[in-house]
């Protein structure tokens, strides 16, 4: 396996933003800049001004910042215990139509191929793959995650045992074709509000067991990760408030037990609520599937010295660029994750030795 994945794995941008304003807290700011890698033991994380000009949200899509060592060692664990359990689930260890139909001996060449135009992730999966597998198979990689790839443009490159690259081939194609396809959904949703500044942003709407895994391909394709887990920061959902009674009291409740300091976000259904979470004083406010018309009123509510604002719900590549211009600071997008379709590739095997007749047989 690769010493770090080579990808762009954002540092979570809304569990540690810097604040509009200040509003009131139960634990001391230098708090809030501490991330979970502090707790892993990898130290405080950097200020996110350091990596991006915070002040300007769209910047941060242009540039990722890069990897703490908490998040490459966790972007690697999660590649490598994902293929051991898919590697499980295909039965590989006994893949009997290869073994019996494919002489034992045979070598061979394959590529992987697009067949379609877009962004490309999960490009050091494959090796991982073989390299479970016990195999010599070797892959050479041609582009890199996040990459732009073209229609008939080869990807990746493996020699080795035919027997070995065949039974390897589906559980690599499946990872990068979910991946792929969520880079290139993000890509899209990125270019859409390209100019203004604004960040689209990922939500929890994740496979289960491949979070990780789609979190680093929504950030191949150049936009920023929401929080990660349960407790990367709290996030108040109509649920928490009916339970708690109300936006005031759930944010007063959050904000006596915040000793962490980890940001605070409430979402919200009405201008009334936004109006209520404006006086409460949070770092975030999502318009949950709100109008256009009531999202420009909240930003002009809010000023220019309150909480970022993110709009959120039904949100499509048809509607988030007049999103975008109402002025909210952020957009999340489940879709980009949960409904993108599977990025088209195909793995062309030519044998080698023993095997003659030299012709690509397709698999994808």
């Amino acid at each position: 396996m690769r010493e770090a994945y080579n990808i762009y794995m954002n540092d979570l941008c809304i569990s540690r933003p810097e604040r509009r304003a200040p509003a009131p807290r139960s634990a001391p700011e230098a708090d809030r800049n501490h991330s979970e890698s502090e707790a892993a033991g990898d130290g405080p994380s950097p200020d996110p001004a350091a990596a991006s000009d915070s002040s300007n949200p769209a910047a941060p899509q242009d540039a990722p910042p890069m990897l703490t060592p908490h998040q490459t060692a966790v972007a690697v664990g999660a590649m490598a215990d994902a293929v051991r359990r898919a590697l499980a689930e295909d039965r590989a260890e006994d893949d009997i139509t290869t073994r019996w139909a494919v002489p034992d001996g045979t070598r061979a060449h394959a590529r992987v191929v697009a067949r379609q135009d877009g962004v490309i992730a999960g490009t050091a999966i494959p090796a991982e793959v073989y390299r479970q597998l016990g195999s010599d198979v070797v892959v050479t990689e041609h582009v890199q995650d996040g990459d732009r790839v073209h229609t008939g443009q080869d990807l990746l490159t493996l020699a080795g045992p035919a027997r070995e690259i065949i039974t390897g081939e589906r559980t690599a194609l499946n990872f990068l074709q979910r991946m792929s396809g969520i880079a290139t959904a993000a890509a899209a949703f990125a270019q859409a509000v390209a100019g203004l500044p604004v960040r689209i942003l990922d939500t929890r709407k994740t496979a289960p067991g491949l979070r990780a895994l789609d979190k680093v391909a929504v950030a191949a394709g150049g936009v920023r990760n929401h929080r990660l887990d349960l407790a990367a920061m709290v996030l108040l959902k109509e649920n928490h408030i009916a339970a708690a009674g109300g936006v005031s009291a759930a944010i007063a409740a959050v904000h006596a037990c915040n000793t962490r300091g980890v940001a605070v976000e409430v979402e919200v259904e009405s201008t009334a609520q936004a109006i209520e979470a404006l006086r409460a004083g949070v770092e975030w406010i999502m318009l949950d599937n709100m109008s256009i018309e009531d999202m420009r009123h909240i930003v002009k509510r809010r000023g220019s010295e309150g909480p970022r604002l993110e709009a959120s719900g039904s949100i499509t590549l048809d509607t988030v660029r007049a999103v975008a211009e109402t002025g909210v600071d952020a957009i999340s997008v489940g879709a980009i994750t949960h409904s993108a379709p599977a990025f088209d590739l195909s793995l062309l095997l030519t044998p080698t030795a023993p095997a003659g007749g030299g012709h690509p047989a397709r698999f994808g």
